[in-house]
């Protein structure tokens, strides 16, 4: 007989019966489509999304501001026809100070009341950042000037396995620091596969004396191979058991599917079973597996509990 350890199961079942299903939030990261079809495929998440009651959707910021305005024509169609808070992404590349400030007004007096702050990546061909002239040079300065233009809700990024350009951890860790400490309220994570991982970087920062939210950004896996050159750029790492899970299922689609939600699933069960309540899903602009897994986490349709209630 072949015995199957599941050292965390017992303590991840009770997570979801001991804490009322409400208690769950999520939120969820689309970005702008670049064409008409994608334009329908994003529309169809949302819809499919929506009735989840995510605590809020932010939207990508393209590298060198190049999304700007379908960032901005994506964010008001998500308030005013999905009924959804949504987050702007906002980042210090390409712009001055004033260009930056001008985007954000228009931001608020659009109603948009959340940023996204960040410094964000170089522009196409260039390998290295350079603040823009006269412009944010880095989030924690971009989340003090978004507060000096009005009083946004702001989230910032954190990196538990620290930014590829952190000369070291404890760096990485005080940059952290100068956002909260600049306002913001909130911060999400980049992607990570181990929940250990996520463990380690909370003890850490609270350690450091941050005390805001830290969401745990989940990555369901829809391509193995494009996963793998996200974590190179960002920094995070890809467990060898994880590569292994996805080997061999290239033209498996389906497979690959099943496999992926019960991934992210347990990753969010393990971290469930720690008190975890928020989660930022990074949709990729495709529903059906963080529908599915927000349906695991206890999560219906607002209809539905509605009327359960």
């Amino acid at each position: 007989m072949v015995r199957i350890r599941l050292p965390n199961a017992r303590r991840a079942a009770s997570a979801f019966t001991a804490s009322p299903l409400r208690e769950v939030q999520v939120s969820f990261e689309f970005f702008p489509p670049k064409n008409e079809k994608m334009q329908q495929t994003l529309w169809e998440s949302v819809e499919r999304l929506a009735p989840l009651g995510p605590s809020f959707v932010s939207v990508t910021y393209g590298a060198g501001g190049t999304t700007r305005e379908r960032t901005h024509d994506t964010v008001l169609r998500i308030r005013r026809e999905a009924g959804l808070s949504p987050a702007a992404h906002l980042t210090c590349v390409g712009a001055t100070r004033e260009e930056v400030d001008e985007v954000a007004r228009h931001y608020w007096a659009a109603g948009i009341r959340h940023i996204v702050a960040l410094r964000g990546d170089p522009p196409e061909g260039e390998r290295a950042y350079v603040p823009h002239p006269g412009g944010y040079a880095y989030a924690s300065e971009l989340v003090a000037g978004l507060k000096r233009v009005a009083d946004f809700e702001i989230s910032v990024a954190a990196y538990p396995e620290v930014h590829p350009e952190a000369p070291n951890a404890a760096f990485d860790l005080d940059n952290l620091k100068r956002k909260i400490d600049a306002g913001a309220s909130r911060a999400i994570t980049q992607f990570f596969f181990d929940p250990d991982v996520y463990r380690r970087f909370v003890d850490r920062v609270r350690r450091a004396g941050i005390r805001v939210p830290i969401v745990p950004g989940i990555l369901p896996v829809t391509n193995f191979s494009q996963v793998v050159k996200f974590a190179k750029t960002c920094g995070a790492s890809v467990p060898p058991w994880l590569a292994e899970l996805f080997d061999g299922l290239d033209d498996d689609p389906d497979t690959r599917r099943l496999v992926a939600a019960t991934v992210a699933m347990e990753q969010c069960r393990a971290l469930a079973a720690d008190g975890v309540k928020q989660f930022h899903f990074y949709t990729l602009n495709r529903a059906d597996l963080t529908y599915a897994i927000c349906h695991m986490l206890g999560l219906r349709p607002r209809l539905q509990r509605a009327a359960a209630e």
